[in-house]
């Protein structure tokens, strides 16, 4: 008897999740110390670091520094799905352009983005 091994559809692949929102700073060490005297624990990065993430329950908040001009990138929502490859699939299908394929990032998520038709970044993530 021979067992086929069954891959999950794309249109299985859904949305679990909010895990983080991402806000852009042009002074991560003002915005470490904000946030850290908030009581946030922070998991990544710092002060003199260009990406940092803090504990928020079973969440995230994120800090990217935006260091030249006026801050243009309000921030971005990341949420985690079932299966990030089968999901950007699913996105394709639907005729929407992510910014790029599927990645594995340092911070242990595979994860893409794309932009809603109001330009608002979204991110779909799944830890590794």
């Amino acid at each position: 008897m021979t067992i086929e091994r069954m891959e999950p559809s794309d249109h299985d692949a859904h949305v679990e999740s909010l895990s983080a929102i991402t806000l852009a700073t042009h002074d991560m060490a003002r915005a470490v110390r904000f946030y850290e005297a908030l009581g946030f624990r922070m998991l990544y990065g710092g002060a003199n670091d260009a990406f940092t993430s803090f504990a928020l329950g079973s969440s995230y908040l994120n800090l990217t520094s935006e260091t030249h001009g006026p801050i243009n990138f309000w921030g971005r929502v990341i949420i985690y799905v079932s299966d990030v490859d089968a999901f950007y699939r699913k996105v394709l299908a639907h005729g929407i352009e992510p910014q790029f394929a599927p990645r594995d990032a340092p911070w242990n998520e595979r994860y893409f983005h794309l932009t809603d038709p109001d330009g608002h970044e979204l991110s779909f993530a799944r830890p590794l």
